[in-house]
């Protein structure tokens, strides 16, 4: 048994290598040059006399190099703009094909010395990042936010074509805050002393999640208090309130059964025989329930035009409740459970404020879901 255990580890270990050491003849057939190139140089470096992977390394990159050319002089006479930066990928595949036989001192004996194109990948990218600019540049004078957010974009590519481009960084700032879109949060209003604790807990917990949204980075989100200290212009109000809300409210319901067990002992005769009889309860169950609601309206208004551009309402509910029961007879009428109950006793609902929190929360949840939705791609 070892030993067939050995031989089939032997065959998939030999299978893994043979498939993993291809001469690139599959791929060249299939005029994927760059992939026969790369799979030949694999080969040569695991078997450096290979025959098959020497010629089809020798057809493969002389192929794939004209390839890539042919492709780099069609992209150059093209109108379009942003034409370099299809001219770049061709250059830098071809300097990547380079680089691996330049690592393979069994390839260089195929091809001595694979070319490079290193001036002219940085002259295109040069060429690349001045396309971008301009592009940037004409979309910032269209004084819109979506085109300063696209005008954004396009000054980045610049920078990562060509660092330090122009003022290329300096554009991307000023594309920036023209883009970004300012809302001030409005305070929640609770004309309650019961709930004020509550009410500032749940804004607390809504001004932490405007304080750490970063889901978009063109979207800024301040405080009323933030904006007047930073003297903020904002481009959106977003405001929030109760349209209504219910707390405590208090529903027992009560539900009566009558219990009958026979077979009871319930005694002895003089000469010792057991008396079994039947015995009857009356069962009172009360099962109480302290509702608590609201209804939280969102709106949010262009600060300019002061027209609605969103308004949801978003409800929340929370369902306090409690049990117990009391009986009347004889309690071998009642089981384990019924028993139990009968022990327990009515228990005080948790106080206003608590209640308030609570029914707040399921709001919370539809609140930030909706903010993140509406604002992800704004």
């Amino acid at each position: 048994m070892k030993n067939i255990s050995r031989l089939r580890y032997f065959i998939y270990f030999s299978l893994i290598i043979i498939g993993g050491c291809t001469t690139g003849k599959k791929a060249l057939q299939k005029g994927d040059y760059d992939a026969s190139v790369l799979k030949a140089v694999g080969r040569l470096q695991n078997s450096p006399k290979n025959a098959e992977a020497t010629q089809v390394l020798s057809t493969a990159y002389n192929l794939a190099l004209q390839d890539h050319l042919r492709r780099i002089e069609e992209a150059k006479l093209a109108a379009d703009p942003f034409k370099w930066e299809s001219v770049i990928y061709d250059y830098q595949k071809i300097n990547q094909l380079a680089d691996e036989i330049n690592s393979c001192p069994a390839c260089l004996n195929v091809v001595a010395n694979p070319s490079k194109y290193i001036k002219e990948l940085t002259d295109s990218k040069y060429s690349a990042a001045v396309a971008r600019y301009d592009s940037g540049l004409a979309l910032l004078q269209q004084n819109d936010r979506l085109s300063a957010k696209k005008a954004y974009y396009e000054f980045e590519k610049a920078q990562n074509f060509y660092p330090n481009y122009k003022d290329a960084k300096a554009k991307m700032e000023d594309a920036y805050w023209a883009a970004v879109t300012r809302v001030v949060v409005q305070p929640i209003l609770v004309n309650s002393r019961i709930y004020k604790l509550s009410a500032d807990y749940f804004q607390q917990q809504i001004d932490n999640f405007i304080g750490d949204y970063q889901k978009n980075k063109f979207v800024l989100f301040y405080s009323e208090q933030q904006a007047s200290s930073q003297k903020i212009r904002p481009d959106q109000v977003l405001s929030l309130n109760f349209d209504d809300f219910v707390v405590g409210e208090t529903y027992v319901k009560e539900r009566v059964e009558k219990l009958k067990r026979d077979s009871v002992v319930m005694g002895e005769t003089r000469d010792k025989k057991v008396i079994y009889g039947t015995v009857k309860a009356t069962l009172s169950i009360f099962d109480k329930k302290v509702s608590s609601s609201g209804l939280l309206d969102l709106t949010i208004t262009d600060w300019q035009s002061q027209k609605i551009i969103r308004q949801q309402k978003f409800p929340g509910t929370y369902i306090w409740q409690d049990s117990w029961a009391s009986y009347k007879g004889d309690e071998r009428a009642l089981n384990n459970q019924q028993l139990m109950m009968c022990r327990r006793r009515e228990t005080v609902p948790p106080p206003p404020g608590a209640l308030f929190l609570e029914f707040t929360k399921p709001i919370y949840n539809q609140l930030v879901n909706d903010i993140t939705y509406f604002y992800n791609n704004y």
